[in-house]
């Protein structure tokens, strides 16, 4: 059955992101208060600079690119403090931001360009070759490219971001009139870890919702003046909280905590181009950094990584963990190690993408769930169904605390995915209600437990096995850098069971014995339940394949293993 979330109802304005941020009658952040600070160069923008140049950068596309609504501005770009006002100007002028992965091959970007339409593309120098021989695929012209960034094209040839604007002092432009509900502000495009990628339209008031509803999870303790805290855990000093922004911009956790939220919290971000262990920790003390976003690989680095132990960490006030499940044990480890606190959060694309964030409070007694759901959401279990099965059956709702298939309705939830109406129907029912795909349980506190994705579930004779739990059991080896768990095939018992990948820290995969496995699969054997066990063996990699969000991509893993199969097919075939 259907539940709410746990706070009360709250005042959500049907508004435009623009409008939401910067015209806000009770904004209490000065002027010359610094929202963004490029971590490494120091140059920065402040409320008003951002202000300023987005409305000129809007008014630029105007003039230049006679700018129409619905228009699409793609991003091809590692972190930047140039992407806010980018992405507010584009906005501004009506258009729809898609950003896309900078580790995109030409044909990968290509193929995002032509699927969302783009109008222009905005990039950094060190990409411009692989823009160029995009869009070349994708039917733009080069003068549709634009740079950001501090390097400008020696050829001239290439506008800089800064050189759009409205140079006629005779013209005056508007902002584009915006239906909230309706008009797409981003289209991003989901992680492809179970097919290819897809675009996720998100309208202005999913965003507008999402950055206050998350305010709430905060509980507004994040403040630009360091005036809130909660409990025992210090006040963040002069200049108010500082922010470490490490996560990816194209991604929307990192599009939503980075880019749209500091604006609305005021909290000064600080901005890593990309995230790297030893620049982070350096960061930490050199800034004071008081919070950070991070995913799983980030808190596995804390709390095994060497190099974490040479630095003072000791200004970080609290972390959020999200974008995949985190273990408690990873949560204890890392308080031990370096005394940071880490809560975690849970969400998707589609939800722009927050929908349950823990309290600071639950931090340690709710560590291994992500919390409650966010105000003014609904959401529900049901039997996870076979996608064979979706169009013929109705969802059996289950009772709250049982274990099922998380959906989900409310002011974030997107509109749908971009010219694939048979894959929005898949998932999202005319009364709003999301099949998120994740699998999992509420406990008596309220918070959720994910365990799973439901097409990442392995069935071993009937049984169910969550791979996500085993990771959780695996990394706890004190050898284990990294792992995921996946499901093959066996022929010999005619049925899936779980194998897992495994990293283990300071060695080579080259340097791991047979026997080394079997001391792996012996260990977790003696704590789980027989059906859990790896009969489908370990396998011992250099790396564990991840999208930038710190996803496992088991279709990769799946993929080598049933290559790795059939070349053992082949080789008994030569043999006989």
């Amino acid at each position: 059955m259907p539940f709410k979330a746990p706070y009360p109802q709250i005042d959500l304005p049907v508004t435009d992101i623009f409008s939401l941020l910067f015209k806000r009658k009770d904004r209490t952040i000065p002027d010359d208060h610094t929202i963004f600070r490029d971590a490494t160069s120091n140059r920065s923008y402040s409320f008003a600079d951002v202000e300023q140049k987005a409305l000129d950068f809007g008014k630029g596309l105007k003039a230049l690119y006679e700018w129409k609504k619905g228009d699409v501005l793609a991003l091809f770009t590692s972190n930047s403090i140039d992407i806010p006002p980018i992405t507010f100007g584009t906005l501004w002028a009506g258009g729809i931001l898609s950003p896309a992965n900078p580790a995109y091959t030409v044909s990968e970007l290509s193929h995002q360009l032509h699927d969302c339409k783009a109008r222009m593309i905005a990039t950094q120098i060190e990409y411009l070759d692989k823009v160029k021989a995009a869009c070349s695929e994708a039917g733009l012209f080069h003068d549709q490219i634009i740079l950001l960034g501090e390097s400008r094209d020696r050829s001239g040839r290439i506008k800089h971001w800064t050189s759009v604007r409205n140079i006629s002092g005779a013209t005056r432009f508007r902002p584009t009139k915006i239906n909230p509900k309706t008009d797409v502000a981003f289209l991003v495009y989901s992680s492809g870890t179970t097919g290819k990628p897809k675009g996720v339209r998100l309208s202005h008031y999913n965003l507008t919702s999402n950055v206050i509803q998350v305010q709430w999870s905060e509980q507004f303790n994040l403040t630009w003046d360091g005036s809130k805290t909660f409990g025992d855990i210090p006040l963040p000093g002069p200049g108010g909280d500082k922010i470490l922004a490490c996560l990816p911009f194209f991604h929307i956790y990192g599009l939503t905590m980075f880019v749209l939220s500091p604006v609305y919290s005021g909290v000064t971000t600080f901005v890593m181009e990309k995230f790297e262990i030893k620049n982070w920790c350096s960061l930490v003390p050199k800034h004071r950094i008081t919070y950070s976003y991070i995913v799983p690989p980030i808190a596995i680095h804390l709390s095994k990584h060497p190099i974490v132990s040479s630095f003072d960490l000791s200004s970080i006030r609290m972390i959020n963990c999200g974008a995949a499940p985190l273990g408690k044990h990873v949560v204890e480890a890392v308080f031990k190690r370096t005394g940071i606190r880490i809560k975690q959060g849970y969400g998707l694309s589609e939800t722009s993408p927050g929908l349950f964030h823990q309290r600071w409070e639950e931090w340690l007694s709710g560590a291994g769930s992500v919390g409650w759901l966010l105000p003014n959401m609904e959401a529900k279990f049901c039997q996870p169904m076979e996608e064979s099965a979706l169009e013929r059956e109705p969802t059996q709702e289950l009772k709250v605390g049982e274990v099922g298939e998380l959906h989900v309705r409310g002011p974030n939830v997107f509109l749908g995915y971009h010219n694939n109406d048979s894959a929005t129907a898949e998932c999202l029912s005319p009364d709003g209600w999301f099949r998120t795909g994740d699998i999992g349980y509420i406990d008596k506190n309220n918070n959720l437990h994910i365990t799973d994705r439901a097409k990442e579930l392995i069935k071993y004779k009937g049984f169910q096995v969550a791979p996500a739990e085993l990771e959780a059991l695996l990394i706890q080896i004190p050898e284990v850098a990294d792992c995921a768990v996946i499901g093959i095939n066996s022929q010999a018992l005619e049925t899936e069971v779980p194998r897992a990948y495994i990293v283990m820290a300071g060695k080579a995969a080259i340097s791991m014995t047979e026997k080394d496995g079997e001391s792996i699969a012996q260990w977790l054997a003696q704590r789980v339940a027989p059906y859990k066990k790896l009969r489908g063996g370990v396998k011992f990699v250099d790396s564990i394949p991840k999208t930038a969000s710190g996803k496992i991509l088991r279709k990769v893993l799946k993929q080598s293993a049933l290559e790795e199969d059939e070349t053992k097919v082949e080789i008994i075939k030569a043999r006989l």
